[in-house]
Formats: structure tokens, C-alpha cells, sequence
């Protein structure tokens, strides 16, 4: 195939020029646009909380419906073929895409913002305040946020794997709601370009907020000042490596890539506990998961609508969280229909929703439980670190108090950096997937194309760190959120159409659980 035909620049193009458009008068505005763009947000937040909290309660209910229903039986692809991956490195590479770079910039540090912003009522820096902390970071990375991330998958994996569509594309799991004409049409393209938008968008954001995980640590290691020439530096050697893993493919690349970091974050959380204060960890994080459940309703659908004043951390972070999980939903559900060929609808959902929440919860209990420590020990002013200096300043801060501090923060740094290319090695595969001309229900994205997509993502993410401009584009993918969550809905109602019009509840499903080819 000639390489000028490997990518639908029709979709492409687009994207990538709308983006740009945004970005340049962002970039030279960088102040007024954040203004504008925050107040938008502020808007969302005052009229529409109530809309977010409920879109994510809603979808876990759909999640479990589709999972526990008869639809949940049905296989993405043959019934009687062994699943592409073993459930562990299915569970890894789904906890890498969808935890692990943003894990490792919040976890340790989520809690303060709520210690010192708490909700109405409760004393910034109290003991209750503390236990808010821990426990709405935990709340962070629960049953809303995956099933956001993973509810639109059941559709994308039923036309690439049931119905054998060639192209991977939210227009073609819209098909057989809207028909040919639309599909194939300027409106099947706008479903198109939004995803791309949303995603290259996230991307670059991901890049330029990821990069200071690694920048301050190493700063504090050679005492050296974090400078834009540091950042380049870092962020070359972080571009070489999630390019060879998209270049490799899923199997030589993001799985391996997933799995040893998963032993290797095991690892370290074992030497945090063994060698800091592991039993006050163990202990605050019982206490965090009681407060969680405890709590649990009451942050999923609390708006505060009696109280007067300014939201809390708690209500606006939320609403954002939200907002921003949905521009991701369709990168992290495309990918999940990807990978889950030989898995049924209910493997691929409650995977999702139990494996990635699992997993977060330990790490927050960990890292954030090392962070509350040193606050109540008195080695660090961990909530006067982050009101007054840069947060990720604060990590490396943290890590020096444990035994053989530098080691920690070598190995922290490592493990940082792997998830951080495992989420984009994913993304740039997805990427080149999603816009590849190639029949993807038979063959991998091209590798070159892989390669085109990392370098635009990595363009995209130095310039606007450069110039400015990445924190609006951070509140601009928040407000991408909006039209992601309607297609999102209509996805779902696709899966339900397609199966019910095929019986793939009675056609498509395994015999007995060993059904399938060894």
C-alpha cells in the first residue's frame, strides 16, 4: 500500500488544524484565555454539577446492566478462540492505559487539596479533614471514572471483532442508528474529527503535565534547577521510549512494558511500606476505604445546593474530573475494544471497573499515607509545601524521608516513567489505529504511522510548554467532555441495537467456559 494511503487525512487534517487553531490564540492570550476558559468551566460547574455526578452513576448502573444482563455472555469474536491475553496481562495493560501516569502525579499529593480546601463544615487541616483527603482521592480512581472510560467499548469491539468492520471508528459503531448516508457522510466525519480532537488535545496535555513528575525529582537528585532545557531533555528520552513501544505493537511493546511495571510498582510499594511508617499506612488506609464507603453516596451526588459561597475542592474537582475522564473515554474505550477480542462483554467491563479501582486504591493508600505521615510527624509541612511552592516540588520532598531517599526517588521516577509511556504508547497506537486506512479488524495500525503520531503529539506538547498555552488547552479538553458523554450514550444504545438484531446473546457466546481453542 502506498504510504500517502495509510491515514484517513480527512479525518486527520481536521483535527489536527482545529487544534492548532485553538491552541495559537490560547498560547499568545495564555492569561486572558485561562480567565474566559475558567469561567466557562465555573458556569459548568454552578449549572450542570448535578448532570456530571448523575452521568457517572448512570453508567456504572448501565455497566452492571450490560455486564450481568444477557448481554453480557456475548464474545468479541469467536466463542470457541482462546482470548488474545491472559487475564493478569489483560487487567496490566488496562491498569497502565488507564491509572498509571495520572496515579503517579496525584497519589501522594491529591489529599492536601482537600485538607486544605475541605467540604462545608469541616476545619481545613483537621483529622476529618485528613481522612476527606485520602478518601476522595481514592473516590478519583472508583466505579464512575472507569466505567466513563469504558462504557462506549462494548460497541467498538462488537464491530471490530463480531461484525468485522474494517475501520475502528466511533462513526462505524453508528451505523446501524443513523445508516449509510450519515455514517459515510459529513456527519459520520464530525463524530470522527471530535474524537481525534479530544484525544491529540488530551495527549499533549498528558505529555506537558507528565514531564514535571520526572523534571522535579531529578532536580532534586542533582540539585540541578528544572529549566525548559531539562524538560526537552526528559521529555526526548520519555518520546523515544512510548514511540519504540507503539513501534513494537501491543504485544512486544505496551504488553511487556505493562506487566514488569506492574511487578516493579509492587515492588516499590512493599519497600514504602517496609521501610517507612507501614503500619500507620496499613491503618490510615483501613481508615480511608471505611471513610470512602461510608461517604460514598454522599460525594457521588452531594452538590452542597443549600449552602452558600464558593464550592469546595471536593464538589468542583469532581464535576472536572468527570469532564475531563470523558474527553479520555472514547481513547480508553476504543483501545479496550482492541484488546479484548475473545472476551466477552462482561469480562472486558468488570475488568475494567475492578482491576484499574484496585489497583488505585493501594497506590493512593500508599503513597498518599507516606505523605499524610510526614504532615503529622511534623518531618515535612506537606499542605505548606504545595499552597506555596511547585506540588510536584513536593514529591521528591517526601520520597528523601524514607531510608536510601535517592534510591527512592530513582525508583519512583522509573516506575513514573514507564506508566507515563504506557499511557502514551496506548494512546499512539489507538491514534494510528483509529485513523489508519487498514482493515483494523485484521491487522495492526502501520508502524510508520505510529511514529507520525507520536512526533505531532510530541510537537503539539513542547510548543505550547514553550510558548504557553497547555493550561488552557488542560481546561479546553475538560469542555470536550460535553459532547463526548452525548456520543457516548448513543454508543451504548448502538451495542444494545446491533446485538439484539444479530442474537448474538444466543449465537455469539461460549458453550462452557472451556469452549474455546487452547
Amino acid at each position: 500500500m502506498n504510504k500517502k494511503n495509510l491515514i484517513d487525512y480527512k479525518i486527520f487534517l481536521p483535527a489536527l488544524i482545529i487544534i492548532i487553531a485553538i491552541s495559537i490564540p490560547f498560547a499568545l492570550y495564555e492569561a486572558e484565555s485561562l480567565e474566559l476558559l475558567n469561567s466557562i468551566f465555573d458556569y459548568i460547574v454552578k449549572v450542570f454539577s448535578w448532570g456530571y455526578l448523575w452521568y457517572g452513576v448512570i453508567l456504572v448502573a448501565a455497566g452492571l446492566y450490560l455486564s450481568f444482563s444477557k448481554y453480557g455472555q456475548v464474545v468479541l469474536g469467536d466463542p470457541t478462540e482462546k482470548p488474545r491475553f491472559t487475564l493478569f496481562e489483560y487487567a496490566s495493560i488496562l491498569v497502565a492505559m488507564g491509572v498509571g501516569s495520572t496515579i503517579m502525579r496525584t497519589g501522594m499529593l491529591q489529599w492536601t487539596s482537600v485538607a486544605n480546601d475541605p467540604p462545608v463544615g469541616v476545619e481545613p487541616g483537621s483529622a476529618e479533614a485528613l481522612m476527606w483527603g485520602n478518601s476522595y482521592s481514592m473516590f478519583l480512581w472508583s466505579f464512575q471514572v472507569f466505567a466513563i472510560f469504558v462504557m462506549a467499548a462494548p460497541a467498538m469491539g462488537y464491530i471490530l471483532h463480531v461484525k468485522k468492520r474494517p475501520l475502528m471508528r466511533i462513526s462505524e459503531a453508528c451505523r446501524s442508528l443513523f445508516g449509510d448516508k450519515f455514517t459515510d457522510g459529513i456527519g459520520g466525519k464530525v463524530l470522527d474529527v471530535l474524537f481525534l480532537i479530544s484525544i491529540l488535545s488530551g495527549a499533549a496535555v498528558t505529555l506537558g503535565l507528565g514531564a514535571p513528575i520526572v523534571t522535579y525529582n531529578l532536580s532534586a537528585l542533582t540539585g540541578m534547577e528544572v529549566t525548559f532545557t531539562m524538560t526537552i531533555i526528559v521529555t526526548i528520552i520519555w518520546v523515544m521510549l512510548f514511540s519504540l513501544s507503539a513501534y513494537l505493537g501491543i504485544e512486544k511493546g505496551i504488553k511487556r512494558l505493562s506487566t514488569i511495571n506492574m511487578y516493579l510498582a509492587g515492588i516499590f510499594a512493599l519497600f514504602i511500606l517496609i521501610a517507612g511508617p507501614g503500619v500507620f499506612i496499613l491503618n490510615y488506609f483501613s481508615d480511608s476505604l471505611y471513610f470512602l464507603f461510608s461517604n460514598y453516596l454522599n460525594i457521588s451526588l452531594n452538590t452542597d445546593s443549600v449552602h452558600q459561597g464558593e464550592a469546595s475542592h471536593v464538589q468542583s474537582n469532581t464535576v472536572f474530573w468527570y469532564a475531563y475522564s470523558a474527553t479520555w473515554a472514547m481513547l480508553h474505550s476504543v483501545f479496550a475494544a482492541k484488546i479484548s477480542k475473545g472476551r466477552t462483554i462482561k469480562e472486558m467491563i468488570l475488568t475494567y471497573l475492578l482491576a484499574p479501582t484496585l489497583i488505585s486504591w493501594f497506590a493512593t493508600g500508599v503513597l498518599g499515607g507516606l505523605g499524610v505521615h510526614r504532615y503529622l510527624s511534623g518531618d515535612l509541612s506537606v499542605l505548606e509545601l504545595v499552597e506555596n511552592n511547585e506540588r510536584m516540588a513536593a514529591i521528591p520532598d517526601i520520597l528523601s524521608t524514607l531510608p536510601m531517599g535517592e534510591i527512592s526517588i530513582i525508583i519512583f521516577m522509573i516506575v513514573a516513567l514507564i506508566f507515563l509511556t504506557t499511557t502514551l504508547d496506548s494512546t499512539t497506537y489507538t491514534v494510528a489505529a483509529y485513523t489508519s486506512t487498514k482493515d483494523m479488524s485484521k491487522n495492526e495500525p502501520p508502524k510508520i504511522l505510529r511514529i507520525i503520531i507520536a512526533a505531532v503529539i510530541t510537537g503539539m506538547a513542547l510548543v505550547l510548554m514553550r510558548i504557553g498555552g497547555l493550561a488552557p488547552l488542560e481546561v479546553i479538553s475538560g469542555l470536550m467532555g460535553l459532547p463526548i458523554i452525548l456520543v457516548q450514550f448513543i454508543l451504548i444504545y448502538a451495542a444494545k441495537k446491533m446485538i439484539d438484531k444479530d442474537q448474538a446473546w444466543k449465537h455469539n457466546i461460549r458453550k462452557d467456559s472451556n469452549s474455546y481453542q487452547e
